[in-house]
């Protein structure tokens, strides 16, 4: 029998079907712990910073998180889409698709239409920003059942405010910078500078709090040459500053009578007092203020938490200064934004570690039962308020955080 007798015959039908391309079955399973997260475009509030940058971007994606861009989220900060295309992040070109995501991270505070785009148990990490907060604004992320995280009251394991720290070293060290430009007689000002020179007297400049913020106020003020006032009730604070300082410096407590004698003859005053959970107390009053020099300069930090002075109104990057009393008031609450790479950065800096820890549990309700930190900064929950100062300022009904998460357990 020859070679081609001893072939068994192959149906034609089986030959057909090896050409035919085959359905390949894979299993397609979402790891759990891992975070789908995006990151919008900012269109309010002149906001330049972008909340996570290329290189944070590359680790969390190493870990196998999903990040979406929408495009030109990070233009204002000097990143391209190409940079966070490199960094392993899918690029968006609608906010509907961005607000897909399971977590929105923002610099900061959505619009009310941004709102309206998200959805039940979305988890939304934004700074608060109390004077831009109105009541329409808590009501609809409870009628969403957003879960609301406040960026500038999340706690680390210290009890500190890194998002708060971070930004206040920025901002008093850009206080100081900011308000040597408004004295320059093109600004409005009286025509002084900041430091003085030889045989003319420097400016004096007052600063009301005694934190990180008037920390590199103090430093960025000294270094110019000015001469410095610190007023705080917490005299373990005005002791630090002196240790931090390396130099003795005039400080006092909060006395009206005292702070009125040196309001009434500083060329600059910084608001740099921080409130861990509701609005900053006034602690100067318009009556304060109007005795003040005419074109000194008043540089409310404070005015993302309310402001700490009486006169004080929320200004812009576009238009950031108003003039009361003959005072220069300058009251943007994202002052760090007017540095928006390096803000970016370092915002970028501390939720980072924060997401990353957040992808290592397997729940929203029990990374916030583990972490009295993240807990802290949480304001909505789930169609629920749960800040106590915004239930009282805007009359709704606040519910303990505590008590939800534990019954969602």
């Amino acid at each position: 029998m020859s070679e081609k007798e001893r072939r068994i015959p192959i149906p034609s039908s089986l030959k057909e079907a090896e050409l035919e391309p085959q359905t390949e079955m894979l299993q397609v399973h979402q790891a759990p712990g891992k975070m789908f997260i995006g990151i919008p475009r900012e269109t309010t509030l002149q906001e330049n910073r972008v909340a996570l940058v290329p290189p944070s971007v590359a680790s969390l994606v190493a870990h196998g998180h999903r990040i979406l861009v929408e495009s030109g989220a990070g233009e204002k900060s000097s990143f391209s889409d190409h940079e966070y295309s490199e960094a392993a992040a899918e690029i968006a070109y609608s906010q509907e698709q961005v607000y897909k995501a399971d977590v929105i991270l923002k610099a900061a505070p959505p619009s009310l239409k941004e709102i309206d785009l998200m959805r039940p148990n979305q988890l939304l990490i934004s700074p608060l920003q109390l004077p831009t907060i109105s009541p329409d604004y808590i009501h609809k992320l409870r009628q969403h059942r957003v879960i609301a995280l406040a960026m500038e009251y999340i706690k680390d394991d210290s009890g500190s405010f890194p998002v708060v720290r971070i930004m206040s070293e920025m901002a008093g060290i850009s206080a100081i910078l900011t308000a040597a430009e408004l004295m320059a007689r093109p600004s409005g000002g009286k025509g002084v500078l900041l430091g003085g020179i030889s045989g003319v007297p420097s400016a004096k400049v007052v600063i009301l709090g005694a934190g990180v913020v008037a920390e590199y106020a103090i430093r960025a003020a000294l270094g110019l040459g000015a001469e410095v006032r610190v007023f705080d009730d917490n005299i373990y604070k005005l002791k630090r500053l002196q240790n931090l300082v390396g130099r003795p410096l005039f400080t006092s407590s909060l006395n009206p009578h005292y702070l009125e004698q040196e309001l009434i003859t500083a060329d600059v005053v910084i608001g740099a007092i921080h409130s861990g959970a509701g609005r900053t107390p006034v602690v100067v009053s318009e009556d304060m203020v109007s005795k003040m020099r005419p074109g000194s300069v008043i540089v409310d930090v404070s005015i993302d938490q309310g402001g700490c002075f009486a006169t004080s109104e929320v200004t812009t990057l576009e238009r950031p200064t108003f003039v009361r009393h003959e005072v220069i008031h300058y009251c943007v609450p994202n002052i760090a934004s007017r540095l928006s790479r390096t803000a970016s950065i370092a915002i970028s800096n501390i939720m980072t570690p924060i997401l990353l820890k957040a992808g290592s549990t397997n729940s929203i309700e029990q990374l916030f039962f583990s972490n009295p930190g993240l807990r802290h900064g949480v304001y909505t929950y789930k169609g629920s308020l749960t800040n106590t100062y915004l239930g009282q300022r805007f009359h709704i009904k606040s519910t303990d955080l505590d008590l939800l998460i534990t019954s969602n357990l």
